[in-house]
C-alpha cells in the first residue's frame, strides 16, 4: 500500500518553505509541520498504480490543494511559535 498523501504533502511543503525564510526548517521542525498537516487531512491510501494516479489527480484539484496549503501554513505558524528543536520562536503570520 502507498500513502500518496504523504508524498503530496512533502512536495507542497517544499514549495511553500522558501516563502517563509524565518522558519527554522530543520528536520524536527519539518517533520512537525508534515505531521501536523497530515493529521488534519483525510488519508488517501491506495494499493495499485492506477489508484495512485487517480488519487494524485484528485489531490491536484484547487479545493484539495487549498485544504493542504491551509493545513501546512497553520503547521508552519504553530511550529514556528514553539519549535521543539530549540530554535528561537518566530511569528510567521
Amino acid at each position: 500500500m502507498t500513502n500518496v498523501t504523504f508524498e503530496v504533502v512533502q512536495r507542497e511543503y517544499d514549495k511553500l518553505r522558501p516563502q517563509l525564510p524565518r522558519f527554522c526548517g530543520c528536520a524536527t521542525c519539518r517533520g512537525d509541520v508534515l505531521v501536523f498537516a497530515l493529521n488534519r487531512l483525510s488519508p488517501h491510501y491506495v494499493s495499485t498504480l492506477e489508484g495512485e494516479v487517480l488519487t494524485e489527480l484528485r489531490l491536484d484539484s484547487d479545493q484539495e490543494r487549498a485544504k493542504l496549503d491551509v493545513a501546512l501554513l497553520d503547521g508552519f505558524r504553530r511550529v514556528g511559535l514553539a519549535p521543539r528543536c530549540g530554535a528561537r520562536s518566530v511569528q510567521l503570520m
